[in-house]
C-alpha cells in the first residue's frame, strides 16, 4: 500500500529528511569522501534518526540489518549514470537496475528514487531517463511503491564535471515534467535565488517537493538555506555531502531535523553542532 510506505517516509510533522548515501553508485572517486566505510557511515547517520536514508541495493542491507523498529526508512536508488568525472567517457548512459521495484520490496524500502537528467547537448541521456521513469512508474503503481523523481538540470561540462544549473526557468519545466510523468515525490535542486523556490513548489502541482543539497557548503549556508527552503513550502530535504562529509555528521543530521520538523532558526539549529 503506497500510503503506508509514505507514512514511513514522512514524519508526523508531514515533512521528511532523507540522507543520501548513494554516491558510490556513480563511480566517481571524489564522491566517496566520508563514506569509505559504509557500515560506519550508515550507523552514525541512523543513530541521529533522520526520517530516511537513501542507499543503493548493495549497501541497503546494512541499514536494514540494524536491530529494532526505530531505524530510518530506506529510499532505494535505482539508477546508475556515468555523467560525472574528468575526463568524461566517450558515451554517456543512465540505466535502471534490474527489476528495481522487486528489489525495493525485497529490501523493505519505503520509496524508490530515479534521476531525470537534463545535460547540455546530451539528448540521449535525457531520453534514457524518460524511459527509466516511465518503466518505473507502472511497476510502482502495481506494487504500491512511492516513486521519487529527481529532475536535475546540469551546466556545461567545461570544468571537467557536470555542475548543477540553478536557473529557475530551466528547473521549472523539468520539475513539471516529472510531475506529469507520475512522480509521487519530487527531489529538486534549489534555484539560484532560494526565495523563488515557491515557484518550484507551485509547478509541482501539489506533490511534496524535497530540496536537493548539492555540493558541500559552509554550515551557516546550508542551515540558513534549508530554513528558507522550508519557509518557501518545501516538504523536506535530501542532503548527502553536506552531512556525510561534515566533521560531525550526526550533529548536522540533528540540526537539519530541527529545521525540517520543528521550524527552528539556523542559529538555533547550529547548537546541535557544538
Amino acid at each position: 500500500m503506497k500510503q503506508a510506505r509514505l507514512n514511513r517516509l514522512f514524519g508526523t510533522s508531514g515533512n521528511c529528511f532523507d540522507v543520501a548515501i548513494d554516491h558510490g553508485m556513480f563511480n566517481e572517486r571524489t564522491f566517496l569522501a566520508g563514506i569509505e566505510n559504509m557500515r560506519k557511515a550508515i550507523e552514525v547517520i541512523a543513530a541521529a534518526a533522520p526520517d530516511a536514508i537513501q542507499l543503493p541495493p548493495g549497501t541497503a542491507p546494512m541499514l536494514q540489518s540494524i536491530p529494532g523498529k526505530a531505524r530510518p526508512a530506506l529510499v532505494l536508488r535505482t539508477d546508475i549514470a556515468n555523467i560525472y568525472g574528468n575526463p568524461l567517457p566517450s558515451a554517456l548512459f543512465s540505466e535502471v537496475i534490474d527489476r528495481p521495484v522487486e528489489q525495493a520490496i525485497a529490501l523493505d524500502a519505503a520509496c524508490v528514487v530515479v534521476n531525470l537528467l537534463m545535460l547540455p547537448n546530451q539528448p540521449e541521456v535525457y531520453r534514457a531517463c524518460v524511459r527509466n521513469v516511465n518503466s518505473l512508474k507502472r511497476e510502482c503503481e502495481i506494487y504500491g511503491m512511492p516513486l521519487m523523481v529527481e529532475p536535475l538540470v546540469m551546466q556545461d561540462n567545461s570544468k571537467g564535471a557536470y555542475m548543477v544549473d540553478g536557473a529557475i526557468d530551466k528547473i521549472l519545466p523539468l520539475v513539471r515534467q516529472a510531475a506529469e510523468l507520475g512522480a509521487d515525490i519530487i527531489k529538486a535542486d534549489p534555484c539560484d535565488d532560494v526565495a523563488e523556490y515557491h515557484r518550484v513548489i507551485e509547478i509541482a502541482q501539489g506533490l511534496p517537493v524535497l530540496a536537493r543539497g548539492g555540493g558541500r557548503v559552509s554550515d551557516e549556508e546550508i542551515l540558513s538555506r534549508t530554513r528558507v527552503l522550508m519557509e518557501q513550502g518545501a516538504r523536506g530535504i535530501v542532503y548527502g555531502r553536506n552531512v556525510i562529509q561534515h566533521a560531525n555528521p550526526g550533529g548536522m543530521t540533528r540540526a537539519l531535523m530541527a529545521i525540517v520538523h520543528d521550524g527552528v532558526t539556523a542559529e538555533e539549529a547550529s547548537r546541535h553542532l557544538a
